[in-house]
């Protein structure tokens, strides 16, 4: 059986290993430890724990409710913004993945993307759409 340990389940979650651990030691994700101590996940477990968040949850708790039928968002620093007379290009990295929208000029100006801005990636199909969280 595949297993994870607490650092890759959380790069795997985007989230920190302190997260992870909380969630282990409060029952909310199943661990067991290996011969040298270290805390292994069951990737199954892992899985399952994944998809129950992603049912359960709707918006993540501080955000509005949303009306959308894009299901998956990626919230992320924005690292690179690169501007001409029509077109922006946008990087953000959410966690472990970096992800790149291509928008026009006036949509990246209108939500007023740059080098450090809170943004979300949100991935319907093969577009990419971001949004400013609320």
């Amino acid at each position: 059986m595949t297993t994870f340990r607490i650092s890759e389940a959380a790069a795997l979650l985007g989230v920190s290993a302190d997260t992870v651990r909380r969630w282990v030691d409060g029952g909310r994700l199943p661990a067991s430890r290996d011969e040298h101590g270290h805390r292994l996940v069951p990737g199954a477990e892992l899985a399952s724990f994944v998809r129950d968040q992603a049912r359960g949850g709707g918006a993540p708790s501080g955000q509005g409710e949303r009306f959308s039928s894009a299901r998956n968002r990626m919230r992320g620093i924005v690292t690179d913004v690169v501007r001409d007379g029509v077109m922006a290009q946008v990087e953000i990295q959410a966690g472990p993945f970096r992800v790149v929208s291509l928008m026009s000029r006036e949509a990246a100006d209108d939500l007023g993307l740059r080098v450090g801005v809170v943004a979300e990636a949100v991935v319907k199909s093969t577009t990419v759409i971001v949004e400013l969280p609320d």
